[in-house]
């Protein structure tokens, strides 16, 4: 008999899961926008609803995250990029933050958002 907590994946594929659960915390894989033709503001938008939806999905919301990794093409785009991202957060809540510009895996990708949350 074994008292190890369980692990939950979803939206799983041979490489990654967007989400794994273990012991009430969620873990988000990096999320990335579907329309890539979109300004720094656009994508992180869409990131940023596809972060809501996982979250949902795994039973917790934003007010509940813990750590926030934000990868950029540019930091040039740091400013646009926290115009959209400090209304997404939760007054009284901002969860711990790194951002950083790396190379992303498309050229037109310029965001990349990954979140730890309690569930």
């Amino acid at each position: 008999m074994s008292d190890r907590q369980p692990i939950t994946r979803l939206d799983q594929n041979a490489r990654r899961s967007r989400a794994v659960i273990h012991n009430n915390t969620v873990y988000l894989a990096g999320h990335t926008a579907d329309d890539r033709s979109q300004d720094i503001g656009g994508q992180t938008r869409q990131v940023l609803a596809k972060v809501d939806e996982m979250l949902a999905a795994s039973g917790t919301d934003k007010s509940r995250a813990l750590n926030v990794t934000i990868w950029l093409k540019s930091m040039e785009d740091f400013a646009g990029m926290n115009a959209v991202y400090d209304a997404w957060i939760v007054p009284g809540q901002a969860p711990a933050r790194c951002c950083g510009a790396i190379e992303l895996a498309a050229p037109d990708i310029l965001v990349e958002i990954m979140v730890t949350a309690a569930v």
